[in-house]
This record gives structure tokens, C-alpha cells and sequence, in this order.
């Protein structure tokens, strides 16, 4: 078996999808014991224990005797069950009937209702709509054994594929409120997830009864798509009485008081009025000329807030979400023969964006409150934070360009004041880091708020009274991820954070409890590993797995507040994989560029790897600014095992300076400097790792990637052709000017400028020495194919050899599958040659084996690690 097949083989049998009972204290799964056979398993917390959930031989037996057919204990026709208030008895699904089973009463058909729960999907397919300019974080987790695929559906209703889930992944996706999002598995029997994106952050936890399609139907959400929200910020105030009903009318705010008269709160020319065109009709009708943005503005209905006692509301003002457009040439037409222009809406760097100006009505006077906008002009976004307790509507500017954020208070005399403000020379990280909550300490208001101003990701109390902070409330050389979840009552925080443990990789995530004062900060997550996790529903317990790339997966169940090991689910050692043939990744740090940072990568041998022999070296690059790439979870380096036995390499995935969730330093590299990619320290990296692996032939570097990580790869021949002689890039972005607005601002700044230019891949055609190809889809709606047809352009106009796969009806990524994946492959193949003889066997290093012995990380290397040992259960020491 391949160390894919042994990786997947694993996870499948160590898969936990926990179906929690009513008491919060147990639950069941169901567990895969061999390929085809699986168990239902239940768990008692408080007892501490685990077990079948029922007789299987027993229940499988009446069932036969039922369905007339001989049915196999060990593979129910069934995957999923409802255990009862008695947990001897478990309902379930058969041949589209309802049954009970009982070790007292037997099997018997059962005519009640499974337990109700809302969902809050979508009965049918609808198009994407966009509510709003702002973007939400939002979180998709695959608690099936299936393997989901994930489908935005666009503007038309059409599903676009995006990704994959594989069982027990979570997927962060940043989308829109009112989009629409499909995950389907390749199962026929299996109902699909139609969702629709709530305002404010959420998480959608999909289970294995949401692929029921019995118990689906009786638990469908109808229209609404509420889902399981979590932490969720509000965009809008929920519907009061106090004040009348405030309405937009002809662009202007109106109200309505009880007896039904109609005030006009503002009085701004309705758009399109110039026009003549008075009518509703006339006044909605397109223009295309141009206008200005005081001549376009409206109100938004979805952004109206009212105070709580009623006397003054906030609508927000604002320039109609801007239509900007690309157009791609559908040449693959089928019977038609002309080719079909195609557009979509698409916001490139330097566009005009939506502009928001919160406006301050009394309605007692039926006037509005004169208010300065000079804080908050210049802006990219603005967030919604709501009236605070003291009279006061709250919101966070966030500033185009991204070196400037405020959280702004507006009183009801009109004044306006800063509560906070950040500043920073280079960028933001808005993306990833924003985070704000307000919660109640003492009977005053407070913020929790995120920053990097200490040079890690760090959480801070903001006094909402006095518009000053109170104090940090974690520190440290480590990042806080995000906030899973608040207490309160208790003033407890629990969050994911990165580098918790000073003696582990770095990018291994922990789950960290900590008080409102900073107080008792330990991780409730144990073992040298990066975790996954699974809360109970009111957050006492929590399912852990810990695994590295290089050590298998263990499961248990702690407690939220102490970390206290509970019950064992499963674990699997390491022999016993590599009895079966598994060759890990292997884990590998060098010092970066300064001498002094470590670089983490791993390293993948190609099958039927042969020590005496000399091996070509790809890297595989994806170095956007937003994230970390390197697989840490056990079963992730599929694709390197991938790529390292189709061109018969040594396959490596290297973090370099510029990515995520370091350091502030560290992610600064990328600052108007994209081209740089981190490249300096991936070529050090290599070096440091070749020394020790003669086997590593650095005299043959390949380096390939997709979307931004063909970015990477050209500017990886272009600046160190020395170094990387062959490059294949699929569906990149060769010109930043004319990508994604967000993302291409988030670290190269507004306006776009010389930097810009400097750090396009064009600008550098003129240097190509080596070999390079592109691959690009003529109908690529991610990013814009005339990013490569202006490089192909630029290195035209240079006289320069390449070669060139564009694929007519190619979508983004169409490298990665088919025709375009076996050009590449074979591209490699022809320019990096097959493995060589080594100067003399004696001098071969041994592929590292797994340690069995742990430790801190030398400026050399990673050393494997140990095993997750069980422990006493006893949490890490308080950080405070």
C-alpha cells in the first residue's frame, strides 16, 4: 500500500463524528473497525467509558429475519441512529421505514418522530445574492465520514466547485452575507447541504444526519438558513416597536409612528431624479453615464439601527455597491460555432469600493444630528458594532489601505470619539486577525479586541466607558488564532492559538483557556501534536485528536476547563503504519535570511525511494500572505506523496517569511514586496536540508504551483534562476493589478503605486533562463486569465522560450486534473530527469527515521517528536 492509501486507511478508522445526546454527558458515533465494517459506539463521560451502543449480532438477527435477507452484524444497513431517553433503545432508518431496537422488546417498527433539531437549510437551489458590501468569516467542518465537496453557487444558481472537505476538516471561507453554499458527496443516498450565509461570523457543522435523507426531511429548516452560529457579531438590531417604523423611501429615510403617519427624515435628492425619471419605475432604470458619489447615494435598509429606548436611530448612508465587470471568450462553444463573451463581476486592485457614512437621527424632532465624518473618510469597510448601554452607537472604521482602524462611538449630541485606534507603518492583517466583542465585566461594558501591536496576535480588554485600553489580556511569542467560545458569566475565554507550546513546531495548534484578567492561561490540549476539536454542546467537553504528519492520530475526551483526560477514544502507533509500508513526511527546520528565525517544511520521497541514488528536487509553493501552507495534521501531505511519485522526486513544502501567523516581523516581509515569496529562505532551507541528504540533488530544482502559488513559482525563476531551473505555473495571478481587490490590497496597499509594478511578474519577463510552462483556463472566474496572456505577451516581447497549455474551456486550477496535470507532469519529467547514481554508497546519509525520543527544535532540524503518551490528564502549567 502506498503511504496515501495507509494515511487514509487510518484516518477512516480513527474518524470520530460525535452525535451528542440530549444530557450534553455522552453521545455515539459510529466507527469503521475494516474497509466495509463499521460499530456504533457510545460514550458515557461521567462514567468514563465507551462501548457498543448496542447488541449488533442481536439487532442484526431480527433485522434479517425482517428483511428476509441474511444482514451482517458488522455491516448494518444503516448509518445512523437516535438513541432513546433510555440509552438501551436506538431508533433507526430501514428500507424507508422507522424502527425501534430494545434488548427488552426486540425489533419492531416505530411510528414516532426523530428528535427535532433546526438546521436551517434551504429546501432547492437558489442563486447568490449580495446583501451587502461586507465580508464574513465563515466556517465550514465536515463531521461526516464522507468526503464533501464544497460548490459557491453563482449569481446564475449554477454550483461552482471550490474544494473538498475530507471527514473531520474544517474549511475557513470568506464570503458574503445572502451567498449561497452547496456540499454534496458522491453518494446518490445522500441528501445535499443548501446554505445560505447569515450576517456575522458562523460555523456550519455538518453530521452524518444532515446526509440522512429520512431524518433530513422531517428536521428541514424551510427557507431560513440560521445554522449553528457561533460567537455571532450582529450586522442589525432586531425589530422593536419604540420609535415607529423606520423604512427607506425613494433613497430618503422615513418613519412611521403607531397611528400611521409618515415622517421624512432625510432629504437628499432621490437618485436618477435629474433624469426625469419620477416614476418607480423611471427612478430604478440604469444610467450609464457616470456619477458622482454624492450623486449616488442611498440609504440601506439592512443597516438601521435604533437606540434601545427608541429616540434615535442610525441608518447608514451609502454609494450603491459598484459594478465592475471583466469578460472572459468562450472559444469551446460546442455546436456554436461563434466563441461567447461572458461576464462576471469582478473588483480588481484600485477599483472604487462601497462607502458607508452613518448618519444620526433624533426621532423625536424628526431631524437628523448634525455628525462630522473626517474619522472615518478614506474608508474600505466599515463594521457595525451597535448602541452601547450609554447612549452611544459604536462602530469599527477600517481604512483603505489598511494602516488604520478605529472603533468609533457617536453620542446622541452628534460628537464623535475614538475608543481606540490602530495604526501600523505596513498593514493590518484585518483578514485573518479582526476580532471584537463586547461583553460585561463588573456591570460596565467592555471590548475584547485583537492586535498585533505587541508583535503577536494578542487579545486586549478595551474599557467602552473610557476609550482606553484596560489591559492585555494574553501575551507572549505565540498567536491567538481565534475565539471559540465566551463564558460570560464566569469571564472565561477559550481560544485556538498557534506556538502555545515553546518546545513544539510553531504552527501546531492548541485549544487555550483563559480568564478576562489574563489569569489562569493553559492549554486544555495535550501532546506534542496539532489538534482538532469537537465541543459538547454547552461547551463542558470537547473531543480531541492530536496528530503531526509524521505520527498518527489519537482521540480523546477533556474537560473544557481543566484539560482533565476523560476517556480514551482511539490511537494508533506509529509501527504499526510503517509494518504496513507508511513513509511519513518528514519534518525539517533551517534558519531563515536573519540568521536567527527557524523556516519549518517537510520533505516527501517518491516511492520505491532508493538511498544510493540521487533524486531531482521539486518544491511545491502556495506563499499567499494570508495563511501557512506546510501540512502539521496527519493524512494532509497527500499531494506532496503525489507530486513526489509522479515526477519520481524529492517533494518538499517549505513556510518562508511573509506568511502567517509567526511573528508581525515575519509576516511584514510581504509588505509591497509579493514577488519575494519567502524565496530566500526556502532556497536556504533546501541547502541546509541537502547537507545531511545527499540524496537531494540541489543541481536539479524544479518548483511548481497554483493561483498564487504560480505567482510563486514564476517569481521564483525570474529573481533566482540559479537556484530553480524548471517551473510549471497553473492559473496565476502574473499581475497584481488586475487581481482580487481584497486580497491584493490586504498587504500591497492603496493606492496602487510603483509597488505594484515592481513586484509584477511582467516587469521581470527580460530574466527567464530556465525552463518554464504555463498553464492557463480560458474560463478561469477565480483569476483573471489575462494575467498569464500579459506575461505571455512580456516574454514575447523578450524573445524568450516557454511553453504555453491554455485550455479553452479550463476553469481555475485546471493544471491540477487532466490534460493540464499530465502536461506537467511530463514536463517535468523531460527537464529534471530520472534519479542518478550517487558518488559512493558509504557517504549516503539514511533517510531519518521517527524518533522516539522528544525535544525542542535545533536551528538544524525538527526532530519527530515523540508519541502522544497518555498522561495523568493534568492540564499544562498556567501562562499568566
Amino acid at each position: 500500500m502506498s503511504s496515501i492509501s495507509i494515511e487514509g486507511e487510518c484516518l477512516q478508522e480513527t474518524f470520530v463524528a460525535p452525535q451528542w445526546l440530549p444530557d450534553g454527558n455522552s453521545f455515539w458515533y459510529r466507527q469503521r473497525t475494516s474497509p466495509g465494517k463499521y460499530a456504533f459506539i457510545y460514550v458515557d463521560i461521567l462514567q468514563k467509558t465507551s462501548g457498543p451502543a448496542f447488541d449488533h449480532e442481536a439487532l442484526a438477527k431480527e433485522l434479517s429475519e425482517h428483511a428476509g435477507t441474511e444482514i451482517d452484524p458488522e455491516s448494518l444497513p444503516f448509518t445512523w441512529i437516535e438513541v432513546g431517553a433510555d440509552t438501551s433503545v436506538v431508533h433507526f432508518t430501514y428500507q424507508g421505514r422507522k424502527w425501534e431496537y430494545s434488548p427488552v422488546t426486540g425489533l419492531c417498527e416505530w411510528d414516532g418522530r426523530f428528535a427535532h433539531r433546526k438546521r436551517g437549510f434551504l429546501r432547492k437551489m437558489m442563486e447568490s445574492k449580495t446583501l451587502t458590501n461586507s465580508s464574513v468569516n465563515f466556517s465550514f467542518t465536515n463531521h461526516t465520514r464522507a468526503y464533501l465537496k464544497m460548490y459557491w453557487v453563482d449569481y446564475d444558481g449554477k454550483p461552482v466547485f471550490y474544494r473538498g472537505i475530507g471527514p473531520g476538516d474544517t474549511k475557513r471561507q470568506r464570503s458574503q452575507p445572502g451567498h449561497i453554499w452547496k456540499l454534496k458527496s458522491d453518494s446518490p443516498d445522500d441528501a445535499d447541504i443548501i446554505y445560505r450565509i447569515p450576517k456575522g461570523q458562523d460555523i456550519l457543522i455538518v453530521d452524518e444526519m444532515d446526509l440522512d435523507k429520512t431524518a433530513a426531511e422531517e428536521n428541514d429548516g424551510g427557507e431560513a438558513a440560521a445554522g449553528q452560529q457561533v460567537e455571532e457579531r450582529p450586522e442589525a438590531d432586531e425589530k422593536d416597536d419604540k420609535g415607529g417604523e423606520i423604512f427607506v423611501l425613494d433613497d430618503n429615510l422615513w418613519m412611521e409612528d403607531e397611528d400611521g403617519n409618515r415622517f421624512q427624515l432625510s432629504d437628499h435628492p432621490p437618485r436618477y431624479a435629474a433624469e426625469g425619471g419620477d416614476t418607480e419605475e423611471g427612478a430604478r432604470q440604469e444610467d450609464n453615464a457616470p456619477k458622482s458619489p454624492e450623486e449616488d447615494l442611498t440609504y440601506d435598509e439592512r443597516m438601521i439601527f435604533k437606540s434601545p429606548d427608541g429616540k434615535f436611530v442610525i441608518a447608514w448612508q451609502h454609494t450603491p455597491f459598484p459594478d465592475e465587470k471583466i469578460w472572459l471568450l468562450n472559444y469551446a462553444t460546442g455546436d456554436k460555432v461563434v466563441p461567447q463573451l461572458k461576464e462576471r463581476a469582478f473588483r480588481k486592485a484600485g477599483d472604487r469600493v462601497r462607502e458607508d457614512r452613518p448618519r444620526l437621527f433624533n426621532l423625536t424632532t424628526k431631524a437628523e444630528v448634525q455628525t462630522e465624518d473626517d474619522l472615518f473618510t478614506g474608508q474600505y469597510n466599515l463594521y457595525n458594532v451597535g448602541w452601547g448601554e450609554n447612549g452611544e452607537y459604536r462602530f469599527i472604521f477600517n481604512q483603505r489601505g489598511h494602516q488604520c482602524m478605529r472603533v468609533l462611538g457617536i453620542s446622541a449630541d452628534g460628537s464623535i470619539r475614538v475608543l481606540l485606534e490602530e495604526k501600523s507603518e505596513t498593514f493590518i492583517d484585518y483578514l485573518t486577525k479582526l476580532y471584537y466583542q463586547v461583553v460585561k465585566v463588573d456591570g460596565s461594558e467592555k471590548m475584547i479586541w485583537a492586535s498585533e501591536r505587541d508583535g503577536h496576535n494578542h487579545l486586549y480588554m478595551l474599557d467602552l466607558e473610557k476609550g482606553q485600553i484596560q489591559h492585555q489580556i494574553t501575551s507572549g511569542n505565540w498567536n491567538v488564532n481565534r475565539v471559540e467560545h465566551i463564558d460570560h458569566d464566569s469571564g472565561e475565554l477559550w481560544i485556538s492559538a498557534y506556538g502555545f507550546n515553546e518546545d513544539e513546531d510553531p504552527y501546531h495548534i492548541h485549544l487555550v483557556h483563559v480568564r478576562f484578567d489574563g489569569t489562569e492561561c493553559w492549554a486544555v490540549t495535550e501532546g506534542d501534536g496539532t489538534h482538532l476539536w469537537n465541543w459538547s454542546p454547552d461547551k463542558r467537553f470537547f473531543i480531541d485528536t492530536a496528530s503531526r504528519v509524521d505520527l498518527p492520530p489519537r482521540t480523546t475526551v477533556r474537560s473544557a476547563k481543566t484539560g482533565e483526560l476523560l476517556v480514551v477514544l482511539n490511537e494508533v502507533k506509529s509501527e504499526d503504519l510503517k509494518e504496513k509500508g507508511w513513509v511519513p513526511l518528514e519534518r525539517f527546520s533551517a534558519l531563515g535570511r536573519d540568521g536567527k528565525t527557524l523556516i519549518y517544511g517537510v520533505i516527501a520521497l517518491p516511492r520505491n525511494f532508493d538511498k544510493t541514488k540521487t533524486y531531482p528536487v521539486l518544491e511545491y509553493i502556495y506563499a499567499k500572505p494570508h495563511e501557512f501552507y506546510t501540512p502539521k495534521r496527519f493524512g494532509q501531505g497527500g499531494g506532496l506523496y503525489s507530486w513526489a511519485t509522479f515526477v519520481n522526486a524529492i517533494t518538499v513544502q517549505i513556510d518562508g517569511m511573509g506568511t502567517n501567523w509567526r511573528s508581525k516581523t515575519f509576516h511584514n516581509v510581504c509588505y509591497k514586496n509579493l514577488s519575494d515569496a519567502g524565496l530566500p529562505d526556502r532556497i536556504l532551507w533546501m541547502k541546509e536540508a541537502a547537507k545531511t541528504r545527499p540524496w537531494m540533488d540541489l543541481s536539479r530544482v524544479g518548483i511548481v504551483g497554483t493561483s498564487a502559488g504560480a505567482t510563486n513559482t514564476v517569481s521564483a525563476i525570474l529573481h533566482h534562476g540559479d537556484f530553480y531551473k524548471v517551473a510549471a505555473a497553473d492559473s496565476g495571478s502574473h499581475d497584481i493589478r488586475i487581481d482580487y481587490l481584497s486580497w491584493a490590497e490586504s498587504c500591497m496597499g492603496y493606492p496602487v503605486d510603483q509597488s505594484y509594478i515592481d513586484h509584477s511578474n511582467l516587469t521581470h519577463a527580460g530574466k527567464l533562463e530556465g525552463q518554464l510552462m504555463l498553464v492557463v483556463g480560458g474560463l478561469d472566474t477565480n483569476v483573471n486569465p489575462a494575467g498569464t496572456m500579459r506575461l505571455v505577451q512580456a516574454l514575447n516581447e523578450q524573445d524568450k522560450d516557454y511553453e504555453l497549455v491554455f485550455i479553452p474551456d479550463g476553469h481555475h486550477g485546471c493544471g491540477c486534473s487532466g490534460y493540464g496535470h499530465r502536461r506537467i507532469v511530463s514536463f517535468f519529467k523531460k527537464h529534471l530527469g530520472s534519479p542518478g547514481e550517487s558518488a559512493a554508497p558509504s557517504e549516503v546519509a539514511t533517510p531519518p527515521e521517527i524518533p522516539q525520543s522528544s525535544g525542542a527544535a535545533t536551528p538544524a532540524e525538527i526532530t519527530s517528536g515523540s508519541e502522544l503518551t497518555p498522561s495523568s490528564g493534568d492540564a499544562a502549567a498556567p501562562k499568566n
